[in-house]
């Protein structure tokens, strides 16, 4: 069973990107919540790229991602949850809404740190908000993300299905939540009290400072409720709302390069 996770976890998780990616960019054309002045054309192939940037980035530095980290804690008897008694599905729960919290916390520490900030503004510097907004993070926010996934998954003893889990609804929960889609206020109100939606999240990247630093969660909703950090609404609506950060405004530094050199510049 070990054996087949990790060489099917590839597969697995590339599997549930390409279907969410596909299913929200359809979705988006079929019923969009705002309208784009910036074409996808001169988007979508940056914003695509910094996948596989990050993606390489990973493989090439972690010997063992996060699930690796899993089956390593398993094997020595390490962490939280391979020391006491749990049903396995309740360990498996309780890992999930654990690895949650963490990310969650994660995300208000790159925005509360300068230099962290500088790494997570590349992901709040795009100028429209849509399914591949939730792809565009800087290579070494990735990692910086992912060495803290490895500690925290080895601490907590994590099961490596929950691990899995966790990896696959965060990357397709953070598409879904950026995407730039329509859905009607009284279903999203409903939503919002189990899964962060795109409403909710898209006052997130709001060009206003006191609308940015709120709505961290990416996955579960809670956490924005119970640490005071959550705002119902946009104070311009979101049709109105300008997206981005006033640093960065030039379409030219949607670009892959521009991206990858953001982090370092002091201004635009």
């Amino acid at each position: 069973m070990s054996e087949l996770l990790l060489t099917y976890e590839p597969v697995i998780r590339a599997s549930f990107f390409i279907g969410v990616l596909l299913i929200m960019a359809l979705w988006e054309l079929r019923s969009a919540r705002r309208l784009q002045t910036i074409n996808r054309i001169k988007r979508w192939p940056h914003n695509l790229l910094i996948v596989v940037v990050d993606t390489l980035a990973v493989r090439l530095v972690f010997p063992m991602v996060a699930i690796g980290a899993a089956f390593f804690a398993a094997e020595q008897g390490w962490g939280l949850l391979n020391l006491i008694s749990l049903h396995y599905g309740i360990s498996v729960l309780l890992a999930i809404v654990i690895l949650d919290l963490v990310i969650y916390f994660q995300h208000r520490m790159f925005h509360a740190i300068p230099w962290l900030w500088r790494l997570h503004r590349m992901h709040h510097a795009d100028l429209e908000f849509d399914v591949t907004t939730g792809l565009r993070f800087h290579p070494l926010e990735i990692l910086l993300s992912m060495g803290l996934k490895i500690v925290v998954v080895i601490a907590l003893g994590a099961p490596p299905v929950a691990v899995l889990i966790f990896e696959v609804l965060l990357n397709a929960t953070a598409m879904f939540n950026h995407a730039n889609i329509y859905i009607p206020e009284s279903v999203d109100h409903y939503l919002r009290r189990f899964i962060v939606t795109p409403d909710m999240h898209r006052v997130h990247h709001s060009i206003l400072p006191q609308e940015t630093d709120s709505n961290f969660g990416f996955n579960l909703p809670w956490w924005d409720r119970i640490f005071k950090t959550y705002t119902d609404q946009p104070s311009a609506g979101h049709s109105n709302m300008t997206i981005g950060i006033e640093d960065f405004r030039d379409p030219e530094q949607l670009k892959l390069n521009q991206m990858l050199i953001q982090p370092f510049r002091s201004n635009h």
